[in-house]
């Protein structure tokens, strides 16, 4: 069964931000995905759980394996035309350490930061 996307009313729509970035820290792994915002659905995500990126990883939670992460998910964002993405920090992330390595990495592969 297909849950479809929240309905949301016109007006809320228009100030809204297209597509945000989310991350995701645990203690083995960093994850990030960045989230259409309007139809609530992902866009595109990476993680170092991937097969593919644990063997081009050292090891997968540190600040290197999060600018790996960074760097790839900004190569996929651009193969779909996504240009721009807001980035969601929540209460206990700061920029630093992890957050910044993605966050630079994007930047530095072409992704403009909203």
């Amino acid at each position: 069964m297909v849950i479809p996307p929240p309905v949301r009313p016109p007006r809320i729509i228009d100030f809204l931000k297209p597509y945000v970035l989310k991350m995701h820290f645990t203690n083995k792994y960093v994850s990030a995905q960045v989230i259409h915002t309007p139809t609530a659905t992902v866009a595109s995500s990476t993680s170092s759980q991937e097969k593919a990126l644990r063997s081009s990883l050292g090891t997968t939670r540190d600040v290197a394996a999060a600018a790996k992460i960074g760097k790839i998910l900004g190569e996929r964002l651009l193969l779909k035309d996504i240009p721009a993405v807001s980035v969601h920090l929540k209460r206990e992330q700061k920029y630093h350490g992890k957050v910044k390595a993605i966050v630079d990495s994007l930047r530095d592969a072409g992704i403009k930061l909203l």
